[in-house]
């Protein structure tokens, strides 16, 4: 067993790449927001809309990257090398399959469903636009998710940074030329973000390729196709945390209704806090998928103690980290605030629920690291019954008629969040501890 200072350093190690990587992508969506920003208040509606379809589309890919993950660490702990790739080749021919037809549907069907979303006829026009292009990119995006989990899981995340990071400066180059029709180019407006995004991706794709080919080969990267076995426990894994992302995603778009409920300023503000908070946890993610390789390769190992002893190791750092950015929020509430909004009622009314933020921001911390590390064990049904159990069945009911039905407002909905994120953090400890998640094969 690792020594205590050894044991953080590995942690750091896997979960520093990621975190930085999942910074920069929030980074890049700040950037193509203040150049289409530059073309007037529609425009920017219009992506937005558009890219918050593209999330939920997205979400059907999404548990991709962990069922990957999660068996291509139990080989590599298993030290079975010539299988460790055999998850990505079925991931590949999954995200393929599954991907094109979904693409070609929302091109075919886009009015309909960014009209589900905004009923402006001008934003509208935009968004599917945007998406359109945006959506064009799904393919590539289910396959890097592949090929995430795939290097993830073998402890070389720092691939994946340096691979995000020259994606994103293509991104921004790609997305400024074709918004503005720089070089020659005719000016595509809003379009352009999208289609520099989508070039973007399948250069990036192209990359995770060619990297693939060269290190991964020996591996059984493209050398045979993955028996039935392998597909049915990517799509086992894989299932479950695509549904739970796309409901979760869901249940944030059921939140802005029932602050919409309350006025317009309650929306306002939490829209800030949201974002803020969803910026402010990406630590505890990319921990979290630090411990999933870490419990993953454990359990290939048959180290069962030390496999558990790896997930509350990443709490405790997860804790610290997250209660450090939780801080200023909480001493300065006022300050971090006058960042987004510039009247000094909202800025009042935030006030207090922005403390709670950076509470709820602490004490998510386990469910956060715990969360992502069953996904390691495999255990991914359980993570999504736990979470869209108290998301749908206990925090959004109590959060409609805490905040609309007594008329708490947006701090009463606050004060119920706080309380479902104990709850949350409370039962995937008690799940870590049971153990069950240990005898599960991957």
């Amino acid at each position: 067993m690792l020594p205590e200072s050894l044991r953080r350093q590995k942690i750091l190690r896997l979960a520093l790449p990621i975190i930085a990587g999942m910074l920069s992508q929030s980074l890049i969506n700040l950037i193509d927001a203040a150049l289409v920003g530059s073309l007037g208040q529609v425009p920017l509606a219009g992506i937005g809309i558009g890219g918050y379809a593209m999330f939920l589309i997205t979400a059907v890919v999404f548990g991709l990257s962990s069922g990957v993950q999660a068996q291509t660490a139990r080989r590599h702990g298993e030290e079975d090398w010539p299988n460790c790739a055999m998850p990505l080749n079925a991931g590949l021919v999954i995200a393929f399959a599954v991907a094109l037809p979904i693409a070609l549907l929302c091109l075919w069907q886009a009015p309909a469903l960014l009209g589900l979303i905004n009923q402006d006829p001008a934003v509208s026009a935009v968004a599917v636009e945007y998406f359109r292009w945006r959506v064009l990119s799904l393919i590539a995006v289910a396959m890097i998710f592949c090929f995430r989990g795939y290097w993830n899981g073998i402890q070389q995340t720092g691939i994946y940074l340096r691979i995000i990071l020259f994606t994103h400066v293509i991104n921004v180059a790609a997305s400024l030329v074709l918004i503005f029709g720089y070089l020659g180019l005719p000016a595509m407006g809003p379009a352009g973000a999208g289609a520099g995004t989508t070039l973007s991706l399948f250069i990036g794709l192209a990359i995770w390729a060619l990297v693939s080919v060269r290190h991964a080969g020996k591996r059984g990267f493209l050398v045979e196709l993955p028996r039935r076995r392998t597909f049915t426990t990517t799509l086992r894994l894989a299932l479950p945390h695509s549904f739970q992302q796309l409901w979760f995603a869901a249940g944030y778009a059921v939140l802005f209704w029932i602050l919409g409920q309350i006025d317009s300023a309650s929306v306002a503000v939490g829209h800030v806090l949201v974002n803020l908070s969803l910026l402010l946890i990406l630590p505890g993610v990319g921990l979290g998928m630090a411990a999933m390789t870490l419990v993953g390769h454990s359990l290939g190992q048959q180290a069962h103690q030390e496999a558990h002893r790896w997930g509350w190791d990443v709490v405790r750092l997860a804790w610290l980290c997250l209660a450090a950015l939780a801080l200023p929020m909480a001493l300065f509430p006022e300050l971090v605030l006058g960042l987004f909004l510039h009247d000094p009622d909202l800025i009042e009314l935030g006030r207090l629920p922005l403390q709670l933020t950076a509470a709820m921001i602490v004490l998510d911390a386990a469910a956060l690291v715990l969360g992502q590390a069953l996904l390691g064990a495999g255990a991914n049904r359980t993570v999504m019954t736990t979470t869209l159990t108290l998301q749908w069945l206990v925090f959004l009911p109590l959060a409609w008629w805490v905040g609309v039905a007594m008329e708490q407002g947006l701090l009463g909905i606050w004060w119920v969040q706080l309380v479902y994120r104990c709850l949350n953090s409370a039962w995937f400890g008690l799940i870590w501890q049971r153990r069950h998640w240990q005898r599960l094969a991957v």
